[in-house]
């Protein structure tokens, strides 16, 4: 390994380490996230998420942990990815348009006091605007998991998580940790 591969690891290493620490700001508002999680929970009402590309995989992610479990035998918390039928996805796109994949789904599926979660690394996905949007409309709180200043999302969700840097990967990496945060203490509150 060339000195210069060296020093590229070490400063993407140092480039997520202050990024982390400056991620600490959003403890209050990941605590207010969580409090309204487990209000839906405990409500019986369900966890409804949403993004593309690396956002759409970790929409998948952070389901999987509520259905499944994070760290603690318990019993399965309702959650569900927009992301995973493609049959959906497809047919949404071709009919009407790729812009309406979540709001065509928010629409048949959201329900009072749901909550939903959507994520933009740029905080500008139309899709993903147009389904926090209507989700709204069928009452549901809304909860964005944003990058860079938090774009247009910011203005129209209920609650925001916002990863001030513009590298999507740095974006995706802190908003992974804030999911397993979210993920561990809506179990572990749920549980006492």
């Amino acid at each position: 390994m060339s000195n210069q591969e060296s020093n590229d690891i070490k400063e993407i290493f140092d480039d997520v380490s202050q990024l982390i620490n400056n991620s600490i700001q959003l403890e209050s508002k990941i605590t207010n996230c969580i409090n309204i999680l487990i209000e839906c929970l405990k409500k019986d009402k369900k966890i409804i998420l949403f993004g593309n590309g690396g956002s759409a995989a970790d929409a998948q992610h952070i389901a999987a942990e509520f259905v499944g479990r994070f760290n603690m035998e318990r019993k399965s918390y309702p959650a569900i990815a927009l992301t995973t039928d493609s049959s959906i996805i497809t047919s949404i796109g071709n009919d009407y348009s790729f812009d309406q994949i979540f709001s065509r789904q928010c629409e048949s599926l959201v329900i009072k006091d749901d909550v939903v979660i959507g994520i933009s690394t740029s905080g500008n996905s139309i899709n993903v605007k147009n389904g926090l949007i209507t989700a709204k409309k069928n009452g549901a709180k809304t909860i964005g998991l944003l990058g860079n200043t938090g774009g247009e999302i910011k203005s129209i969700v209920d609650h925001s998580l916002i990863v001030e840097s513009n590298s999507t990967a740095r974006i995706q990496e802190i908003h992974r940790i804030i999911s397993h945060i979210i993920c561990g203490l809506v179990e572990k509150k749920m549980g006492e």
